[in-house]
């Protein structure tokens, strides 16, 4: 995942950018509420991208079983 990625989903979560000091970085702000969400917004994608290597692995050497790997990691996530 991209610094890009990560901060995309913290702003999808609620997190609210406070500004940015040189020696500190940016700094963030967010409620519990957001960090759950964002949790879930994470997990997500690493289910997406685990599930991604799963269909390429069935693609390219027909296991049968890979794509059904692919299906029980995303059924997983709408749990």
């Amino acid at each position: 995942m991209t610094r890009e990625e990560i901060i995309e989903m913290a702003k999808q979560a609620g997190f609210e950018r406070l500004g940015v000091y040189a020696q500190f970085g940016d700094d963030w702000v967010g409620f519990t509420k957001d960090l759950e969400t964002f949790a879930k917004l994470i997990a997500e994608k690493e289910r997406e991208e685990c599930a991604k290597i799963c269909d390429q692995y069935a693609l390219e050497d027909h296991e049968n079983w890979a794509g059904g790997c692919a299906f029980a990691i995303r059924k997983r996530g709408q749990e």
